[in-house]
């Protein structure tokens, strides 16, 4: 009896072994592509991230009388749009990777953990989405400020702001991961949402700092001082300094060391 139930388990174990991991640890198309649906199709998600930003950029940036006076090699509206765009891309990356805590509360992660899905290709897929999130957004403002009053003397100024403007959102991208794994909270964006404004604000997005200031001095430590200089560069024609690099290098390392960090914790209870 022993042997016949023996025998008869040998083939599950056997078909077990040869079970192989996907490779890329089950990362594909498929899968991002059904992520990037779900999250374009929050309207709550679209409207902060997409519309509020080129809302900003109307407001501040069109409807001024200064709009049009010289900045550099454009005009104040093109300068107002980059901050606009980078900050759209700021809420957008923070929030695609922040869903991970909506995720966590509903349990999507134990469910995950049952998939061939490795944990590395997940959390990559998180980024992906929240870096074709921050695209989007820089993309809707910049579209809209072609078509209004935003002028910069070349094309290639145009292409260098906006794609700076992006690849600054992966700081932010890794700061919502972190902040996902590490707030148990459905509403996580509501309650990292005002200090995003705060960062924008600290850190010169919206308003220029004076050199030599106090808060110049200050905004040189927040998260959004290296990506705003550094996006604002090629417009006003301000020389590239090593502090904004190392600005933006520092907070992209504590941000994604934070993220594995918590990611591990969470991983390992799962």
């Amino acid at each position: 009896m022993t042997t016949a139930v023996s025998d008869a388990a040998e083939p599950a174990y056997a078909a077990r072994a040869e079970r192989r991991v996907p490779p890329m640890g089950g990362l594909n198309p498929t899968l991002l592509r059904i992520e990037l649906l779900r999250v374009l199709r929050n309207r709550r998600t679209m409207i902060f991230t997409l519309v509020m930003p080129a809302v900003f950029y109307l407001i501040f940036g069109v409807g001024q009388s200064y709009a049009t006076q010289n900045a550099g090699r454009g005009n104040v509206a093109a300068y107002i749009m980059i901050s606009m765009a980078a900050y759209g891309a700021m809420i957008a990356s923070t929030g695609g990777g922040a869903m991970v805590a909506t995720e966590r509360a509903q349990g999507w992660s134990r469910q995950l953990r049952l998939t061939p899905l490795s944990p590395v290709a997940y959390v990559f897929v998180k980024l992906l989405t929240a870096m074709v999130l921050g695209a989007l957004a820089v993309l809707v403002v910049y579209v809209i400020g072609v078509f209004t009053k935003a002028q910069m003397d070349t094309v290639g100024l145009w292409v260098a702001t906006a794609l700076i403007a992006w690849a600054g959102s992966l700081v932010f991208a890794a700061f919502g991961l972190f902040m996902g794994y590490l707030l148990p909270s459905e509403n996580v964006m509501q309650i990292i949402g005002p200090g995003l404004a705060i960062l924008a604000f600290a850190g010169g997005l919206f308003i220029p700092l004076e050199d030599g200031s106090t808060l110049q001095k200050i905004a040189q430590f927040t998260p959004m001082y290296g990506i705003s200089s550094l996006a604002h560069a090629p417009l006003t024609g301000d020389a590239v300094q090593w502090s904004w690099v190392l600005n933006v290098v520092a907070w992209l390392v504590i941000f994604a060391g934070g993220a594995i960090w918590r990611f591990r914790k969470d991983t390992a209870r799962v």
